[in-house]
């Protein structure tokens, strides 16, 4: 299971690398969106795309960004008050007389109160982040699909949400951002095949066992070198909730590398050259589609210790 991915979020990128255009309309929907509702995440890297504005598209996607940051800053500030005032009662109450209670009330307002200061700083900062640019599960990626005969690029959530399945299904199947390739043509089947599309990486991350404990490895091509993910979505729709565009990366039985790191899946970096193909799936037989996952791109993936 790929669980996170650093992706390409320069849409200067995606224009120069693959010669995609962004769809301002859709983009500016999401954007929209994370104003009205909970939940909607977008990387931070993907909002530098609109520091200099510089089109009536932009210029209100830019405003949406900051009216977003303004109520959120606005949230987090007052939840700070009483989780100070959490933290000054338990620390009273252990200059008194140390307690289990106490304790683990100064350790979960002091934690809250460090993520909410952490969360402020990169809401109000410019400064870059390293994670400025990584995605997780129901998070909005960048995506390239093909429309009217173009490589365009969309915001989609990474947790694909099948047509016609209830907006539950998310909480059901909470892996349906990844898709088996050994289960294309069966539980995917209204997507393989039809509706395709690629996911720019430069590297992911994995969680393995390593001695007994969790260990998040983060997996680097050598050479270094774009990845051309192989990707499904689906456009779901509901009079009530709205619309979403999401996406699902297709994994496969993992190179050698990865398999000795602890790891027994992989995402699908397909070969550049039949970057097309993928995107055009409709009239191609099954083995054309299952040939082009199998002819991979192949580099070595050098692993590091993300977190342990």
């Amino acid at each position: 299971m790929c669980y996170s991915a650093m992706v390409w979020q320069a849409l200067s990128g995606y224009l120069r690398g693959v010669g995609a255009i962004p769809d301002f309309a859709q983009i500016e929907q999401v954007f929209a969106k994370r104003v009205r509702e909970k939940g909607v995440r977008i990387p931070r890297g993907f909002e530098r795309n609109f520091d200099q504005p510089r089109s009536p598209e932009e210029k209100r996607i830019k405003e949406l960004i900051d009216e977003y940051r303004a109520t959120t800053v606005a949230k987090l500030e007052q939840e700070l008050f009483p989780l100070r005032k959490r933290l000054a009662d338990a620390e009273r109450k252990l200059k008194d007389k140390e307690t289990k209670t106490a304790l683990k009330e100064q350790r979960i307002a002091s934690e809250k109160i460090d993520a909410n200061k952490e969360r402020l700083s990169l809401l109000k900062g410019v400064q870059p982040h390293a994670d400025d640019n990584r995605i997780f599960p129901m998070a909005y990626a960048p995506i390239i699909l093909k429309r009217g005969g173009e490589n365009i690029v969309r915001l989609a959530r990474y947790h694909l949400r099948q047509k016609g399945k209830p907006a539950s299904i998310d909480r059901q199947f909470p892996g349906l951002y990844n898709a088996r390739r050994d289960n294309l043509e069966k539980f995917w089947g209204k997507e393989f095949g039809h509706d395709h599309c690629l996911m720019m990486v430069d590297s992911f991350f994995e969680n393995v066992q390593q001695d007994g404990k969790n260990v998040v490895l983060h997996f680097l091509p050598r050479p270094a070198q774009p990845m051309y993910v192989a990707c499904l979505y689906a456009e779901w729709s509901d009079p009530k909730d709205g619309d979403l565009l999401s996406v699902a990366a297709i994994t496969d039985e993992p190179p050698k590398e990865i398999r000795d790191a602890g790891h027994d899946r992989c995402i699908i970096n397909i070969q550049p050259a039949k970057a097309e193909r993928w995107l055009t799936p409709e009239g191609r037989t099954v083995e054309e589609l299952q040939a082009i996952l199998s002819e991979r791109q192949q580099p070595y993936y050098e692993n590091q210790v993300e977190a342990a």
